[in-house]
């Protein structure tokens, strides 16, 4: 009877021995079926437009910086519009390089990379401004390659890639064939625009569109000493009143802060400096959704990371949130938000007006430089999926 007892005991705890491990290891199961399932729902990601700028700076060529300079502003208006697909809107990245000048130095074949891939447009707009001429060598095919070695494209193939370089001279100048460097942008799934700063004939005769066609990209002439077309309308007085709320609404934090806050100071002043009107387009890019200033801004840092506030420490914050509290930062930088918004919407509605009295008055030759650019972005965009409202 006593062995009988011991072996029902044993075969108990056996059975609920059994019993937990078949637990165990099915919940086991079942959380590592979970962890693969999550690791399969990855993220979407966002679809970026690229265009990098390569810009000759060579003697002949302040006009096309010039007209680069006037028309930024408008050309980052035409790609906030931008759309991937349906629903989701693309980032926009701007790359910039200058060619051609002898300043720069002779062993990289008179190139250099200004700015990378930057979401930054006032470092954009001021790297614009910085840029001098100065007589020299044009490399086209070498410039190119440069700006294939050195950018970070990705891999993502919804991506919009695209190479615009401008200049005045024989596109096949230099020790890097421009067929082989078109040949390494297919491999990137980058687009090469040519832009020939002169008489189309000349252009054509000179290779810049067989540089573009390589790729299937545009070429475009323009004539870059046209000085740039900016059309006033009623409604530039209050878009500008409306900028200088917007910029209120500004909260630096960290180092970068107050050099950053004078940046987008002197970036007004530069745009102003083409007249109102262009004052204004810029005024409306900074009131769309791809002029963002995360690194020294708290509203827009909020936006994308509202635990930020933890992780900065009292120095960090500007002088009239020193010593609040956590809850009472977040309402201080969400009412600067609510502000923000406002604004933003006053200003885009103005600007739906201005838009409606400027296209009766706006001619089509005017602006070359930005024609070529938006024109070919949406052509290419479109073979991709873009669209614009």
């Amino acid at each position: 009877m006593k062995t009988l007892i011991i072996l029902a005991i044993t075969l108990a705890l056996h059975s609920g021995l059994l019993a937990t491990n078949l637990y165990e290891d099915g919940h086991a199961f079942a959380k590592a079926e979970k962890n693969h399932t999550s690791s399969l729902k990855k993220d979407p990601v966002q679809n970026t437009i690229k265009v990098a700028l390569l810009l000759d700076t060579s003697n002949s060529m302040d006009g096309l910086i010039d007209q680069a300079r006037a028309q930024l502003w408008e050309l980052v208006n035409e790609l906030a519009e931008a759309k991937c697909g349906n629903e989701s809107r693309p980032d926009l990245k701007i790359a910039l390089y200058e060619y051609g000048n002898d300043r720069l130095n002779a062993r990289e074949g008179y190139i250099r990379m200004v700015n990378s891939f930057s979401t930054d447009l006032d470092e954009i707009s001021k790297n614009l401004f910085s840029l001098t001429t100065n007589g020299g060598n044009e490399y086209c095919g070498n410039v190119i390659q440069n700006s294939l070695n050195q950018l970070e494209w990705g891999k993502n193939k919804n991506d919009l890639n695209l190479i615009f370089i401008a200049g005045n001279e024989p596109f096949d100048q230099g020790p890097v064939r421009y067929q082989d460097a078109a040949s390494n942008a297919c491999g990137k799934d980058v687009t090469i625009n040519t832009i020939f700063c002169g008489d189309y004939n000349e252009g054509l005769q000179t290779k810049w569109k067989d540089g573009a066609s390589l790729t299937q990209g545009d070429y475009i002439a323009i004539n870059s000493d046209k000085a740039t077309v900016h059309i006033p309308s009623p409604y530039d007085d209050k878009i500008l009143r409306k900028n200088e709320e917007l910029n209120k609404t500004y909260v630096g934090y960290g180092n970068l802060a107050p050099s950053k806050m004078a940046l987008q100071n002197s970036q007004d002043s530069n745009a102003q400096s083409y007249g109102n009107a262009n004052a204004v387009k810029r005024a409306v890019s900074k009131s769309s959704r791809l002029y963002k200033n995360t690194s020294w801004d708290l509203v827009d840092a909020m936006e994308e990371n509202e635990e930020i506030i933890v992780e900065l420490k009292e120095t960090s914050l500007p002088q009239e949130l020193k010593g609040k509290t956590e809850q009472e930062i977040k309402k201080y930088v969400s009412k600067k938000k609510e502000q923000r918004m406002a604004i933003q919407q006053e200003i885009a509605d103005l600007n739906t007006k201005r838009k409606e009295f400027l296209e009766s008055k706006t001619n089509a030759k005017d602006n070359e430089l930005r024609n070529a650019l938006v024109d070919a972005i949406k052509k290419q965009g479109r073979l991709k999926n873009y669209s614009w409202e």
